[in-house]
This record gives C-alpha cells, structure tokens and sequence, in this order.
C-alpha cells in the first residue's frame, strides 16, 4: 500500500520528525491483532487528523482510545510499550520481568546476584542457566520514551562481561561452558549499539530488535504481559500491586486476593482479573 500522507511530517518522542508512514501505524496494529475493521477505521481517523508536526504520541493515544472501547485486552497489547515505561521507576521491576521472561525459555534464573570478576564484584540484573549455557544478563530500563540505549552500554556492558568471564572460566564447572552476555533494554538500541554488539557476539534484544525475536516479539510469544497493561487498573492500583512484588498478569492470577489489599473487590476486581486471563491467552480480533 503507497504512503499517502508521505509529505506530512510527525514529530517523534526524541524530538526527531519522520515522513508519517499509513504502514507503520497498520503494522502496529496488526501487530496486537486488531481486526482489520478495526485498522482501516483507526487509519481513517488519523489520516482525516493528521497535521503537519503532529506528534506520534497523540496518534498512538487516539488509536489507543478507540482500541480500548472496542476491545480491552486488545488496547492492552498495543499499550505494551509505553506499560514496560510504567514499571519504573527503578529498574529492578523491569529485571524481575526479563527473568520471568528467561524462565519461560527454559533457563533456570536468578535475579540481582552478586558475581565476582577477576577485578571487582558485579551486581548482575539477571543471571540463566540453561544445559551448557551460562548468560549473563543486563538489563537497561528507561521511563521516558525518545531515549535509546547508545554504544556506550553496549560497552559498557562487554566490559564487565569480560571481567566476570575471566574468573568463570578459571573454575572448572564453567570451563567447558559456552557463555554469553545479553543486553536487554525496553526501548531501541542505536544502530551503533547493535553493531558493537554483533561485532562481539553479544546478544541484544530491544523494542523491534532483533527482527522477529525482539522483545515485544518474546512477550507475545510467552504470555507475560506486565499488569501495567491493564485498562481496568488505576496508575495508583498499578503501582500499589508492584509494591507487594506483582509485575506480571499472570501473578496477578495466581494471587487475585491481592486485590482486596490495595482496595478492589466486588465487580471491579472481576474486571480487572478477566482482562488479566483474556491477556494471558492467544490473541483474538477486535
């Protein structure tokens, strides 16, 4: 399909302006499985909206508000984004989430470990095991959305992998192990974080990056999606629930008494635990 509006310029979250792309926002959507009725009449909206300088955050809250009326759960994925941003402000949230996420792969997990390098200890956001592999994974949080991890991280990050791998590999129950280092972040890496990356075999995994095995991608895949999705929770309920350690709606599930303790009973708290189980299965049209 040809870009109709390519002479009309939206401004992006870091300050930056790019041609608006009809594409990009069908692929956003498809992306969450929105129906195709529901596609066409978003793009029909922002296409009759549309001005010149027009920021991509009022198109994705207006695409987002109607979303949210026809389907919840369906407004939740394509909320996934900016609800990653909403478990700060810390980062140790966002690496519980990378370690449930890890656990759904396969490896055993462990958050938060003090690990010796041959020069100094490392606090490592997340450490997996899985037969002969053993990753050391870093984990790079944003709150605000226009900001990108840079090269700086990434070598920032080889560096005390390398530290750390030197003194691995001086045990003998790692010696034969392969090992790996994973920079994980919730927004996009700058194109020279990605080629540091590949240029020494680290693997990074970003918003759409890699393709088809991005973060977004491993979310969908596993089910895990964070309760700052939901529609039906307060910012106030949301963060209350974080504070007694629930950052995923499957948690939220399996402990849906937590509920009563930040103020939700009844009706409302049957909301709100519907959308969690309607998140947590296949994905459906609206």
């Amino acid at each position: 399909m040809t870009n109709t509006h390519a002479e009309i310029f939206v401004t992006k979250a870091s300050g930056e302006q790019e041609p608006f792309s009809e594409m990009k926002l069908r692929r956003s959507l498809e992306r969450v499985h929105a129906s195709s009725d529901a596609i066409d009449a978003i793009v029909a909206q922002i296409r009759a909206e549309l001005q010149e300088g027009m920021k991509t955050a009022d198109i994705y809250r207006k695409a987002f508000a109607y979303l949210r009326k026809k389907s919840r759960p369906v407004a939740a994925r394509y909320s996934l984004k900016n609800a990653l941003m909403e478990l700060g402000p810390t980062g140790r949230p966002f690496e519980h989430f990378v370690g449930e996420l890890m656990k759904f792969e396969g490896f055993d997990v462990e958050v938060a470990k003090i690990v010796p390098g041959v020069c100094v200890k490392h606090e490592v956001d997340v450490v997996g095991t899985k037969d002969d592999r053993h990753v050391m994974v870093e984990c790079k949080f944003h709150n605000r959305p226009g900001l990108r991890s840079d090269v700086k991280i990434s070598l920032y990050v080889q560096a005390r992998f390398e530290d750390v791998e030197r003194r691995w590999k001086k045990q003998p129950q790692h010696g034969e192990k392969f090992h790996e280092v994973w920079l994980v972040t919730n927004t996009k890496l700058t194109s020279d974080a990605t080629d540091y990356a590949k240029c020494v075999g680290m693997t990074a995994i970003g918003w759409s990056y890699p393709q088809g095995n991005s973060l977004e991608n491993r979310i969908e895949r596993a089910g895990l999606h964070p309760i700052t999705c939901l529609t039906t929770l307060t910012r106030f309920q949301k963060n209350a629930l974080m504070q007694k350690g629930i950052y995923l709606c499957k948690e939220l599930l399996l402990r849906a008494d937590v509920l009563s303790s930040v103020g939700v009973k009844g009706d409302a708290a049957e909301k709100i635990l519907n959308e969690a189980q309607q998140l947590c299965q296949k994905t459906k049209e609206v």
